[in-house]
């Protein structure tokens, strides 16, 4: 073989370990036929005849390097420092090697040709299937901190959330009642006809919601109407629907989402009209908390034309809701939470 001839009567200076338990001795490293010699350097008495093809460098890229009779794992090793031998040793290696029969050709092509096939079948696949995971597994902090980034980016185009302590204070304890302890309402300074449910169960109203309604219902049903959506689909999911793969893995692997992936997710959500969620299932919700269903349907279209089903079936259209949303007092703290 030509790279071996040409190498032949190429010898260098190493350290040869046996196994741990042994100390290092020098040794002097030369090539035999398609093996590795180590020798005394006093004796000349071989120590040690390695394949060459199966040497192995444990530290590629470093110096001295480092070189194993076979696979990684192996005790014996031998410490070379010289550059001239090291590159000899890495080429003859790789041209024993690539002049060794390659039986199952064939075989191999098949099954290329077949991973071939998965790969392929995987890229249409797997991106989803990435998302739904990272969607799935993530816990509560991880899903309030996107919502928290959404909610970053909504407000650069309405503006800080409204927090006047008074008000403030009445819309935590609204929340808790509609949505729990999990849950969080949240009012912006601007129109928003409707509210959007942001991961991390935190739900977005603007004022228009609040400022010019006589009771705090109209807000309510479309609090509740935005948890039931969330509910029908994750929104934690169309984030990463928009954010794509890269972003998706990227949570997974880091537990963050990049910024990049979430700026402007909530200005499109913004311009978006809020969603609608099934009308039977947000009438037992409304029912649930006490909440009358006609407000939030005329709020939805004034004429009723379209909403007739929510005004009708309204759980409390006969009878009041046994306990108010809150008194007339805190309503009026409510309205007051936008202003300065």
């Amino acid at each position: 073989m030509t790279a071996l001839t040409q190498f032949q009567r190429l010898e260098a200076t190493g350290v040869w370990r046996p196994n741990p338990s042994e100390r290092l001795r020098d040794v002097i490293v030369s090539f035999g036929d398609a093996t590795l010699i180590l020798r005394d350097p006093r004796s000349e008495e071989p120590l040690s005849h390695w394949s060459l093809p199966a040497v192995t460098r444990l530290n590629p890229g470093q110096m001295p390097a480092i070189f194993a009779p076979g696979a990684a794992e192996q005790d014996e090793v031998v410490e070379i420092g010289d550059t001239l031998m090291v590159d000899a040793i890495e080429r003859v290696h790789s041209a024993i090697a690539a002049s060794r029969p390659h039986p199952g050709r064939l075989r191999g092509v098949l099954l290329w040709s077949l991973i071939g096939a998965v790969v392929l079948a995987g890229a249409v696949w797997l991106p989803g299937a990435v998302i739904a995971h990272a969607a799935r597994i993530a816990p509560s902090a991880q899903r309030t901190a996107v919502g928290l980034s959404i909610l970053a980016d909504m407000r650069q185009t309405t503006g800080a959330p409204c927090d006047r302590p008074s008000g403030a204070a009445v819309l935590d304890r609204l929340s808790a009642r509609l949505l729990g302890p999990e849950g969080r309402i949240v009012v912006l300074p601007a129109t928003m006809r409707g509210a959007r449910a942001l991961p991390g169960r935190i739900i977005a109203i603007g004022d228009d919601m609040i400022a010019g309604e006589p009771g705090p219902q109209v807000a309510a049903g479309h609090v509740l109407a935005a948890d039931l959506v969330a509910a029908e689909g994750d929104p934690l999911r169309k984030v990463l629907d928009e954010a794509g793969l890269r972003a998706a893995m990227s949570m997974l692997t880091s537990g963050e989402l990049p910024a990049r992936a979430i700026a402007g997710q909530g200005t499109a959500l913004l311009l978006r009209p809020a969603p609608r969620p099934n009308e039977d299932a947000l009438l037992d919700r409304l029912r649930e908390a006490g909440v009358p269903s006609e407000p939030y349907a005329r709020s939805l279209d004034p004429s009723g034309e379209t909403v007739l089903t929510l005004i009708e079936a309204d759980p409390f259209r006969a009878n009041p809701p046994p306990e108010p949303l809150m008194s007339d007092g805190e309503w009026v703290q409510l309205q007051q939470i936008c202003s300065r």
